[in-house]
């Protein structure tokens, strides 16, 4: 399906475009320098154009509690200016969205990937039945994000009213001399990036009609311009998963990491009510493990072709994985996300991608054991006499 060029696109002569097919079309690849905005990235402050994103507006008295029957995020309480990352899960709890919600003066801003957007949506219509709950598609707002240590201090900060104190998934009104009418659009404050996960993440979320003046000013106050491979390249360095690239079709909540563990910004409540798919997610979590674990691959720099999303990870000649993101870091070099089986060691002898492939290994510090038994599985073998 065809997507028009984001404004800012269309302006900047530098821009190259994200290549074909990718997830985030019709804004920046980069603008000429993509290890050098992540550079900047982690020692300033960037600005990425996020336009693909797709934007929900729910509005209505029932919003929060209709969604919380039907998300893994509790939400039903969910307050004013303030955010979430929630998954909807089929039946067999197989992942089919992950999206960001924020709550701002009784509307709730839903975010999501491009190519799920009308799914997404669909699905949210279909399930309002007699809840009083207005679903509608907002092509006309935009997501940008601001990436670095200088993203929430400074002339950065001041001009886009973030104060000192605020949290993570905290949000705030955007200044209200940028609107014309009454005041629309926010900032919300996300998940920390970058190897260390110690790089700060403010989203903006605006009409389209104000992109390039809030992209304008921005700059002006010190952030550098960025395309959508910084941002890449320091999510996969924190080991964060993406939708429909580093997930399939079997994808479950615990096998990406939603749930807490080393992403320590979870997508999934595990003490909330029912919701579909919910069973799964007790069932892993109370009585045994998932069958795959996401890890970071390095990969090896000298191999002349790189692997692509969905190409086998294998150990020995055999298939124990899938590879999702594959992207140049600018200190790390080539790396990756990869769902293997949970079986695979720490130190195994990888091979991504067909023939001779790439080798790779998987990065330490992300890396969890098993040695832990499962709060229910010690129950059920202590009900059976099990040590």
């Amino acid at each position: 399906m065809a997507v028009d060029p984001s404004p800012i696109l269309l302006r900047h002569s530098t821009a190259v475009p994200t290549p074909d097919g990718d997830l985030s079309p019709g804004v920046a690849w980069h603008y000429g320098d993509p290890l050098g905005e992540q550079r900047t990235a982690v020692r300033s402050a960037v600005i990425v154009d996020r336009s693909d994103r797709a934007v929900i507006e729910l509005a209505g008295p029932d919003r929060l509690t209709w969604l919380h029957t039907i998300v893994s995020q509790d939400v039903a309480e969910l307050g004013d200016r303030k955010s979430a990352e929630s998954l909807s899960l089929d039946g067999n709890g197989r992942v089919e969205d992950h999206f960001v919600l924020t709550d701002v003066d009784l509307v709730t801003w839903v975010d999501t990937e491009h190519d799920r957007g009308d799914a997404l949506r669909q699905y949210l219509e279909r399930m309002v039945f007699r809840s009083d709950v207005t679903v509608t598609a907002r092509p006309d707002m935009r997501v940008l994000t601001l990436i670095g240590p200088q993203a929430r201090t400074g002339r950065l900060a001041e001009m886009l009213e973030i104060h000192p104190e605020a949290q993570v998934y905290d949000a705030g009104d955007l200044p209200e001399q940028h609107h014309e009418d009454e005041p629309l659009g926010f900032w919300r404050i996300m998940p920390p990036t970058g190897e260390d996960r110690d790089v700060p993440v403010v989203d903006l979320v605006v009409p389209d009609t104000e992109v390039t003046q809030w992209w304008t000013e921005i700059v002006a106050a010190g952030a550098g311009e960025a395309g959508v491979w910084a941002q890449e390249a320091l999510r996969v360095a924190a080991m964060r998963p993406r939708l429909g690239i580093d997930t399939d079709e079997r994808t479950i909540a615990h096998e990406a990491d939603w749930i807490g563990g080393p992403a320590e910004y979870g997508a999934v409540h595990l003490e909330k009510g029912c919701y579909r798919g919910q069973e799964t997610v007790a069932r892993v979590h109370n009585l045994g493990r998932p069958p795959r674990r996401l890890v970071l691959l390095h990969l090896d720099g000298s191999a002349g072709d790189r692997p692509s999303t969905g190409d086998p990870v294998t150990l020995d000649g055999r298939a124990v994985g899938r590879i999702g993101t594959v992207i140049d870091h600018h200190e790390l070099g080539p790396i990756a996300l990869a769902l293997v089986r949970r079986a695979v060691p720490v130190d195994a002898q990888l091979t991504v991608g067909d023939g001779e492939g790439t080798a790779a290994r998987i990065d330490a510090d992300f890396y969890t054991s098993d040695d832990s038994v499962p709060a229910g599985r010690a129950a059920v073998n202590r009900l059976r006499g099990r040590d």
